[in-house]
């Protein structure tokens, strides 16, 4: 019964209430406060284009606080080290496994921390590729060819991978793409417009997939 009551408040349709969205502060010394403007811009696309009603002024939570489960959404970024003790991993496994949704946005240089964190988490789960048929590449817009590529770091191909309980994804990783860039105000990385938009609507599917569907 607590995990369905966790569930409703998490996922009910935002067009009756309006949900909030936090930046998720971690320690191990990697820059969790970059890209400052990139959800923000992400809301305000979402609210602006996919009717959500999403809180526009954005939170920052720790990872070991309890105020985690305030936040349906939680948005993680950066580009160096992540720790989390065992109170934090207890932590997020609570908060994921009682509905809530982690997106970790690799900005370049965290994926070998957060693969090794994530295992404190659960050991027991893996990071899979996600399907190019998932909801979450067309629930408002379509990627038929799944994660778009926003900036070349490596020039590697991007990689969208998740985590899932019972058949709900509750944790995404984007690798090599860098969509948090793409959300970033237009002049921090003078992307085409045409870029931006491929980052903002792949944005926007995530977060329709987290709070409408």
């Amino acid at each position: 019964m607590k995990k369905l009551i966790y569930i409703f408040c998490f996922l009910f349709p935002m067009f009756i209430f309006t949900q909030n969205v936090a930046v998720l502060k971690y320690e191990g010394g990697g820059d969790w406060y970059s890209n400052p403007t990139a959800l923000p811009n992400l809301v305000k696309f979402c609210n602006d284009t996919i009717e959500t009603n999403i809180n526009e002024n954005i939170e920052t939570v720790e990872v070991g606080s309890i105020d985690i489960f305030q936040y349906p959404f939680l948005h993680m970024t950066g580009h160096g080290n992540v720790f989390f003790s065992d109170e934090d991993s207890e932590n997020l496994r609570k908060y994921l496994l009682s509905g809530g949704f982690l997106h970790i946005d690799d900005n370049y240089g965290m994926e070998p921390y957060i693969k090794k964190e994530l295992n404190k988490i659960f050991p027991n789960k893996e990071l899979v590729e996600i399907p190019k048929t998932h909801p979450i590449f067309n629930s408002a817009f379509d990627f038929p060819n799944g994660l778009p590529k926003i900036h070349e770091h490596d020039a590697k191909a991007p990689q969208a991978l998740g985590i899932f309980d019972e058949g709900r994804l509750i944790l995404l990783f984007t690798f090599e793409s860098d969509l948090g860039d793409g959300w970033e105000d237009p002049e921090v990385h003078n992307d085409p417009e045409d870029v931006r938009q491929k980052a903002l609507k792949m944005g926007a599917n995530i977060m329709k997939y987290v709070f409408i569907n």
